[in-house]
């Protein structure tokens, strides 16, 4: 049974007679009468009494009626509320982001400066478990609109990101610094650079991750490099800032993660500021994208970094 059916017989019942019905409906007379019949066939029972003139409705027919009207009018109302959200969908900016910064900088400023300027936003969640070339492909992929992460010149998918294909924004600059648990007395479980004969117990990140690539790379320019051994490694600085509070070893984190667990003394820095390694904040787009919304923030995105207006907290 097709709602067009229901539609037909309601007009039907109005018209009271098979022509005028059909050249309503827009559709034939013999189109009509077929389901018609095709709808009594389904109830399994007469709805229309063909011998009076005009057309009159069956007992059983009144009765159809009322359900059809209801039933037309439902689906008429749900039709206008899926085009809504469709609407709503296609007007919608999708980011991506990491982990690390869809806890801070995403819901601290990108959400909030998207709501300003009544710009809507959703984020793909499943970005927030991707590594580096995810974004990559996603943004090539059009899967998402806007992809923001951490920029280096070290890291792979920096080289990607920096292709003809897209451009990008610096939004701000973190620093990643190397933190560790306290001892019993509040001092530093660990301090850098250690020592050969021993080691700092280290927890990392896997090679196909953001920070794995920039730190490789700092610690290689190092005249003298600190003495590790690696413990643990994983992908996102949330699962390496938890490893670190058990005390399991040190690593190195955005700043930004850590801030509250350094202010209340559950970790501490674990060397002094040479260690700390500078990082770029960027938001990227493709250029081909034709979404017209994203062309609006990123416009809004320039003018609020070049007039300094943009609110962001270390």
């Amino acid at each position: 049974m097709e709602v067009r059916w229901l539609d037909d017989f309601i007009a039907l019942a109005k018209a009271r007679h098979f022509s005028r019905a059909a050249d309503e409906r827009n559709v034939t007379q013999p189109t009509l009468s077929r389901r018609i019949k095709l709808l009594e066939e389904e109830m399994g029972t007469t709805l229309i009494d063909r011998n009076s003139l005009p057309l009159s409705l069956t007992p059983a027919g009144d009765v159809f009626l009322a359900g059809a009207e209801q039933i037309s009018r439902i689906a008429r109302e749900t039709k206008v509320r899926c085009n809504e959200i469709r609407e709503q969908e296609s007007n919608r900016i999708t980011f991506a982001t990491t982990q690390t910064l869809y806890l801070t900088l995403y819901r601290s400023l990108m959400l909030p400066f998207c709501e300003r300027n009544e710009l809507p936003i959703g984020l793909n969640l499943k970005s927030t478990s991707w590594v580096g070339a995810d974004f990559v492909a996603a943004l090539a992929q059009g899967e998402c609109d806007l992809v923001l992460c951490f920029w280096h010149p070290a890291m792979i998918e920096a080289r990607e990101l920096d292709d003809e294909r897209f451009e990008s924004l610096v939004i701000a600059e973190e620093k990643l610094i190397p933190v560790t648990a306290n001892d019993e007395d509040g001092r530093p479980l660990y301090v850098l650079p250690g020592m050969k004969t021993q080691p700092l117990p280290y927890i990392g990140y896997y090679e196909n991750s953001f920070m794995r690539a920039v730190l490789d790379h700092y610690m290689q320019q190092q005249p003298e490099p600190p003495q590790l051994i690696t413990m643990n490694e994983n992908v996102h600085s949330v699962s390496v800032k938890a490893m670190i509070k058990e005390g399991f070893g040190f690593g190195w984190v955005p700043k930004r993660l850590v801030k509250s667990s350094l202010e209340h003394g559950s970790l501490s820095i674990a060397g002094s500021d040479q260690w700390q390694v500078t990082v770029q904040i960027r938001i990227y787009r493709n250029r081909q994208n034709p979404h017209p919304n994203v062309r609006q923030l990123w416009n809004r995105l320039e003018d609020a970094i070049r007039n300094q207006s943009i609110q962001i907290h270390d």
